[in-house]
């Protein structure tokens, strides 16, 4: 079992900049791919970035190449996702999820561990 608890959300205006913490727990985190999925109100969940086991490699959604940045240390059992240049449509709940099912998954569907989520709120 892992359990992962985000943190670093907030409100901030368009442009600004946000961190978002993931920290695991249970076991270590080296073991699993993690990605980051956000939902907005009256949307579904979409992919927002996945990292490696090991922090090699990186994916991103489309609308936050650029922008975002994934990135973990396994000794201390902690991923990160720095925002910058936020936009209003990036508002939604930050929700961090592992997976056991190989690398740089983007299907929800694969996942097997989930945060509670983080609001992040950019206003105009």
């Amino acid at each position: 079992q892992v359990q992962l608890v985000e943190s670093g959300g907030g409100l901030v205006q368009a442009g600004g900049s946000l961190r978002l913490s993931c920290a695991a727990s249970g076991r270590s985190i080296s073991a699993y791919g993690v990605g980051w999925f956000r939902q907005a109100p009256g949307k579904e969940r979409e992919f927002v970035a996945a990292i490696s086991k090991g922090g090699a490699l990186t994916d991103y959604a489309e609308s936050v190449k650029g922008r975002f940045t994934f990135s973990r240390v396994n000794a201390k059992n902690t991923m990160f996702l720095q925002m910058n240049s936020l936009r209003p449509e990036d508002t939604a709940v930050y929700y961090c999820a592992a997976t056991s099912s190989g690398i740089l998954q983007s299907s929800s569907l694969l996942y097997n561990y989930w945060g509670q989520g983080t609001q992040v709120t950019v206003s105009s």
